[in-house]
């Protein structure tokens, strides 16, 4: 059997941003338009932000929770397959094991729309902020477990999604397991996205000296409801290379991979490191 080829030096990576509501179908037909839009413009890489395809007002109920092979997922593919991208399904409602409670899951499909790879959100977001106490997502979420690094056809990529962001360990773990580009869908409330949100990823970027990917969700998406936006892509060196001001759009980025091999070399901090790390 012939080996593979070898994943490119380069790559052009687009990140949604758009408001999601409790109108499927509002939703999956703007997800369509972006992706369209970002394989226009050269992109190999899309990524949605988490929740996409249904994000609620406060206290609405979810929609039926959804399967890998689902209404959701077979249309996402099938626009994947259209533009041959692979395509990150930020995140989506999945059935699971335990009783009156899904996964939250992030759905990463080939540019031939096959799942390449699946992750559960581990870190789920519990505050009691004064004003959004409301938002418990473990009572209706059920934590994965797994880390998950993933083999894209321009090399390896760490999933995670939203709240995992504060948790620094699991990107370290993902980058010894070789992730080139990390994967941040989210739906970052405003209250914490003004002051955290862009430091969180470019602390993420510069810990691993890796790309990192963040979809987002913005805007009012119903009552009680409301997130962030600023979708970006930060390069090894922590710099923000392109965002997502306001409003629903795409920001585009190449991924050089050839730069990103030499910062690892110029500043080898990934072998330097001493202590033990779980996972």
């Amino acid at each position: 059997m012939a080996e593979p080829p070898p994943p490119p030096a380069k790559v052009v990576a687009a990140v949604v941003q758009m408001t999601s509501t409790a109108d499927v179908e509002r939703n999956l037909a703007t997800a369509e338009r972006l992706v369209a839009e970002a394989a226009a413009r050269g992109a190999g890489f899309v990524g949605l932000p988490e929740n996409f395809a249904f994000l609620r007002s406060a206290g609405d109920p979810a929609p039926e929770a959804q399967t890998l092979d689902g209404p959701w997922v077979r249309r996402m593919a099938d626009a994947a397959r259209k533009h041959g991208v692979t395509l990150l399904l930020g995140s989506l409602p999945e059935k699971s094991a335990e009783a009156g409670k899904v996964h939250n899951t992030s759905v990463l499909l080939a540019p031939d729309g096959a799942v390449l790879a699946v992750y559960r959100k581990i870190h789920l977001f519990d505050i009691d902020l004064p004003g959004l106490e409301h938002l418990k997502e473990s009572r209706e979420v059920a934590a994965g477990q797994d880390v998950v690094v993933a083999r894209t056809p321009f090399g390896a990529l760490g999933m995670t999604v939203c709240y995992d962001v504060r948790f620094p360990e699991l990107y370290r773990a993902l980058a010894r397991r070789g992730a080139r580009v990390l994967a941040v869908p989210s739906a970052f409330t405003e209250r914490t996205g003004k002051d955290h949100w862009e430091v969180l990823l470019r602390a993420r970027a510069i810990e691993n000296l890796a790309y990192v990917v963040a979809p987002a969700q913005v805007g009012v998406h119903g009552k009680g409801r409301s997130s962030h936006g600023h979708a970006m892509v930060v390069d090894p060196w922590g710099a923000v290379v392109a965002q997502v001001a306001d409003g629903e759009g795409l920001a585009v980025a190449e991924l050089d991979f050839e730069r990103q091999d030499r910062l690892r070399r110029e500043l080898p901090a990934l072998d330097h490191v001493r202590l033990p790390i779980d996972g």
